[in-house]
């Protein structure tokens, strides 16, 4: 039996908290399998309009054959321009987004095959690059950062401990021959790998790489930028993290409307921020769905709502 492309999370949840318009306008910012689409789709009516955006060239292969979704193979760190393009988002007030959907997750797809070298349960290179088509790798990466650049995004993105010891572990194996594969880098990092806790540790290692390889967190935060600039008035903006570093961006933005979370005030002492919380909390999958998708276990669910 194929492996699906993608299971979407908390579907359920993004859909209703959405508040589809059948003649509205929405997007999908990580298409991945279209698992979430499809039901902005089933919501929308023949006037509303989706604009589904994924950078990866494998995601064109699920797109449904519907007239209403517009594909846009980009990076969603150019949202407003690509939909600039497009006539959407000029005048948010009269032509903005009515809704807007972000899944961070990375598909199963990605983890689930060898050659991308997004999972260290698979051998295969070391590359790790969502957009195939990008000239910068996890092996790059691996063979041409500094100890110290290492040792910074093994902490920053990894959130590790004795991350000088890792970085090390990998100059002293690369000195010896270039690390390109999965199996290479995992024999480089076992002096510093935990015995206990290896998986954990491991699942670490590779997001600190694969968040630095594709910019992630900077992609992240132009798009949050940005989604102020196309939503109208009203528009909702929900987001669905899976790690530490992306929920506390998403919590700080919707709370203050930058990165920080740092409130402003106005002359009044009033409080300043340019959304409205419609999840105070953030909103996550039942046990039901974790056992139906555990990889979904980690997923939080935020929605906020233009003012």
């Amino acid at each position: 039996m194929a492996q699906p492309y993608h299971i979407p999370a908390l579907a359920t949840e993004c859909i209703e908290g959405l508040e589809i318009k059948p003649d509205g306008r929405y997007a999908d910012l990580t298409f991945g399998g279209g698992g979430h689409s499809r039901l902005i789709l089933s919501a929308l009516g023949e006037e509303g309009r989706l604009y589904a955006f994924d950078q990866d060239a494998d995601a064109k292969a699920g797109i449904p054959d519907d007239d209403r979704l517009i594909f846009i193979e980009s990076n969603f760190k150019h949202l407003r321009s690509q939909l600039r393009l497009r006539g959407v988002g000029n005048n948010p007030e009269e032509d903005g987004l009515d809704g807007i959907l972000a899944d961070l997750g990375v598909s199963f797809h990605h983890f689930d095959t060898p050659e991308r070298g997004f999972s260290f349960r698979f051998s295969g290179a070391l590359d790790m690059r969502m957009n195939a088509r990008g000239e910068f790798s996890a092996t790059d990466l691996i063979n041409t950062y500094s100890a110290e650049q290492l040792a910074d995004i093994f902490k920053q993105y990894g959130e590790l401990e004795t991350t000088y010891k890792i970085a090390s572990c990998i100059v002293r194996a690369r000195e010896q021959a270039p690390i390109t594969t999965t199996e290479g880098l995992i024999a480089a990092v076992e002096p510093c790998t935990p015995k206990k806790d290896a998986n954990k540790f491991l699942t670490k290692l590779f997001q600190a790489l694969r968040i630095e390889v594709n910019g992630e967190m900077e992609a992240l935060k132009m798009a949050l930028e940005q989604s102020l600039k196309v939503l109208r008035p009203g528009g909702v903006l929900a987001v669905i993290s899976y790690h530490s570093l992306e929920d506390r961006l998403v919590k700080n933005f919707f709370r203050s409307g930058n990165f920080s979370g740092a409130i402003e005030k106005d002359f009044y002492g009033r409080a300043t921020t340019p959304w409205e919380q419609v999840t105070r909390k953030a909103i996550a999958p039942s046990a039901e769905e974790v056992e139906r998708n555990p990889r979904s276990r980690s997923a939080k669910l935020r929605i906020a709502r233009k003012l």
